[in-house]
């Protein structure tokens, strides 16, 4: 028996014959994990003298972090911003089926709603830890309702709010309790809101900047108080002027505090954001892209009509606008598309590209340390894609290999979800298993 083996130790994994998207560089090197950690292989080798107890051969693909989608309305028929009996179980629906995208964290994000909806169901979404069963809850996002009646987009504006004398009081009435919430976006021009943009960040809420008109000197003036977010770069805001840039003009401002970058959220669905625009997005400020789907009810669900929140939506092919309007309403393009649609349009690197939706995502939220990273100490899944059809690289602890799919020629990539967990756990920062060419054929998004 080697030195530790006894029945309560969890099995070791070494993934062998892999690229792994470490410090934003491909590094040819095996990855080992036990318990749902990755492990620092000299520690395993010297200090506890262990080898693996299973191998799996990559066959050459890349090991990388699993995405984090920060901004996800619903999907697949489930509506967050709908005050059901069971939210419960419409979120662990939606946290299943994206994990067949690449998703492995995301935020319930719920559209402005009035406050008996806030109150209902903010409670009803906790943060959760990922797993075989599906993506884990880093907590919720609150887009609304407190924005700009001018730059609402799909926003219902009988229900927007500005903020009154006691502007915090007036948060507290709108949502209820903050438990269970990660990130506010709201527009910063509003009377008060750096008040508000304080107390937030106190309380360890990202404040996001977003429905707004903001000139860049309130913007700039909102991340000296605490804002860190911008709510999907472009859309629903003042457009780039060069006498005043508003709030785009953060991605390159010299009047943030020292020390601190801004992030901001595109939306790289080829509908919302045109592809020059996430060129030059990508091109000034880089290290603070952060993909989002923006994703609504209709994700999955194909033409007709559905819900956002109190509107109702039309979707007509890869577009979906508030019904009896041209207004755009949120997307219906998953995570592993947009990535693909954000390395085409970019030309980027394949690791800037999955930076974007993975290490970015977990700096926004101070989450660095243990998702988005392979490094030694972080949780650890496993994520497969492919570009084509070769054989499935399984991988299984303790005799599981969960979610078995098959690879569709019109997919533009697809997902294959393997734990890597032991004892029925899999921390839901997780690895990803990624094509060597992603940018091989596929439908274009």
């Amino acid at each position: 028996m080697r030195a530790g083996q006894g029945a309560a130790r969890a099995p070791v994994l070494q993934f062998t014959n892999c690229r792994i998207l470490r410090g934003g560089a491909l590094l040819r090197e095996d990855l080992w994990v036990r318990g749902g950690r990755i492990l620092d292989p000299e520690k395993l080798f010297f200090e506890e003298r262990l080898v693996a107890d299973e191998q799996r051969d990559c066959g050459g693909r890349i090991l990388a972090p699993g995405f984090i989608d920060v901004q996800i309305n619903g999907g697949f028929g489930v509506d967050f911003s709908q005050a059901t009996e069971d939210v419960g179980s419409g979120v662990a629906l939606v946290a299943r089926r994206i994990l067949s995208h690449g998703v492995t964290s995301f935020c319930p994000t719920l559209v402005t709603s009035p406050p008996e909806v806030y109150h209902k169901v903010l409670p009803q979404i906790p943060v959760t830890s990922g797993g075989p069963h599906g993506a884990g809850v880093l907590g919720l996002h609150l887009e609304g309702p407190f924005i700009s009646r001018e730059k609402r987009g799909a926003h219902p504006e009988a229900h927007l709010r500005s903020f009154e004398a006691n502007a915090f009081h007036d948060v507290l009435a709108t949502y209820g309790p903050l438990d269970n919430v990660r990130i506010v976006t709201l527009a910063p021009e509003l009377g008060r809101s750096h008040e508000v943009i304080r107390e937030l960040t106190a309380r360890g809420i990202c404040v996001s900047l977003g429905h707004s008109v903001a000139d860049l000197r309130a913007a700039e003036a909102a991340v000296q108080s605490g804002a860190t977010f911008i709510t999907h770069l472009f859309n629903a805001m003042l457009p780039f002027h060069h006498r005043d840039p508003g709030i785009v003009g953060l991605l390159t401002s010299d009047q943030l505090p020292p020390g601190r970058g801004i992030f901001y959220g595109m939306i790289a669905d080829g509908t919302h954001t045109n592809p020059a625009a996430l060129r030059i997005a990508h091109r000034a400020h880089p290290q603070g892209l952060v993909l989002v789907t923006d994703a609504i009810p209709a994700l999955g669900l194909g033409n007709g009509r559905h819900t956002l929140g109190q509107q109702e939506v039309e979707v007509d092919g890869l577009t979906a606008y508030v019904a009896g309007t041209t207004t755009l309403s949120g997307s219906i393009a998953p995570m592993d598309v947009c990535v693909r649609h954000f390395l085409q349009a970019t030309g980027c690197s394949v690791e800037s590209a999955l930076e974007a939706a993975s290490l970015h995502p977990a700096q926004l939220l101070g989450l660095e340390k243990c998702k988005g990273t392979l490094d030694f100490g972080a949780d650890a899944g496993l994520r497969a894609f492919w570009m084509a059809a070769p054989p499935i690289c399984k991988a299984s602890s303790g005799g599981r290999t969960f979610a078995q799919g098959a690879w569709k020629p019109q997919d533009s990539f697809v997902t294959f979800h393997r734990s890597i967990c032991s004892h029925q756990q899999m921390h839901p920062g997780s690895l990803g298993l990624v094509s060597r060419d992603l940018r091989g054929r596929g439908r274009k998004p």
